[in-house]
């Protein structure tokens, strides 16, 4: 699975290498879900938005039938909760599709005599990539926010549009393999376009897992396992037995 990853590239690489406007951008050491995170949408292709981890499905009648921080990539076209975004379909005036994820890195837990270990992944030469991800908008079932109602009488409800993404899974490759049993799918450079506009059976093609010869795993602070921690200092390498 992807818990937790990382996004701190400065902000006009991370636009020169999506080609994308950036004034959303805010730098992540350490990525969580339930917050709002930078992606790039099939319907917003030219823009970074910030978007909640953990998808709700667009006919969900409450968060609690949502909050799926993945997606197994194997199963997206029969999994209710993320068939009709990975297909692309539109529900009224609500929409789901696909997304990039950018990161730089992301965060997986090795059990040790010591406890779990944290590890950080990214590529070799620490450029930034892209998360094969989906998401949806959710309407929230209408609820009144307060005792107060307007002049004409009608009630104070709570009527906004709740935008939401998961990120996908595939096996591991070589290298993560000995960190998890899954991983995040991530993208060619040259993928990234047929995974937001593809067919599904294009779309499908590339849920495989990345070359491990161009990455680079390394165990992290342990302070990382707090989401409330959010600093340089979570992505340096550390000594296994010095790792809290």
């Amino acid at each position: 699975m992807c818990g937790r990853y990382s996004l701190f590239t400065p902000a006009e690489k991370l636009a020169e290498r999506f080609d994308v406007d950036v004034s959303a951008y805010k730098p992540r050491y350490n990525a969580a879900p339930s917050q709002s995170l930078p992606v790039i949408t099939d319907t917003e292709r030219n823009t970074l938005k910030t978007v909640e981890w953990g998808l709700v499905p667009q006919w969900a009648d409450s968060r609690d039938d949502g909050g799926h921080i993945n997606a197994r990539g194997e199963s997206l076209t029969t999994t209710a909760s993320f068939r009709d975004a990975f297909e692309q379909q539109s529900e009224g005036e609500l929409t789901a599709g696909r997304c990039l994820v950018p990161a730089d890195g992301f965060y997986e837990w090795v059990e040790t005599d010591g406890g779990k270990q944290p590890y950080r992944v990214a590529r070799a030469d620490e450029r930034p990539f892209a998360m094969a991800g989906l998401w949806t908008q959710w309407h929230p079932p209408t609820t009144q926010t307060g005792l107060g109602s307007f002049a004409d009488g009608s009630a104070n409800v709570e009527t906004d549009i709740v935008e939401t993404f998961t990120i996908v899974t595939t096996e591991p490759n070589d290298l993560v393999e000995d960190l998890h049993h899954r991983m995040a799918v991530i993208l060619e450079k040259e993928d990234e376009q047929q995974w937001l506009n593809g067919s599904v059976s294009v779309a499908e093609s590339l849920l495989e897992p990345y070359p491990p010869d161009s990455m680079q795993s390394y165990p992290v602070s342990k302070a990382v396992n707090n989401p409330s921690n959010d600093s340089p200092a979570l992505v340096e390498p550390v000594d296994v037995d010095s790792g809290s």
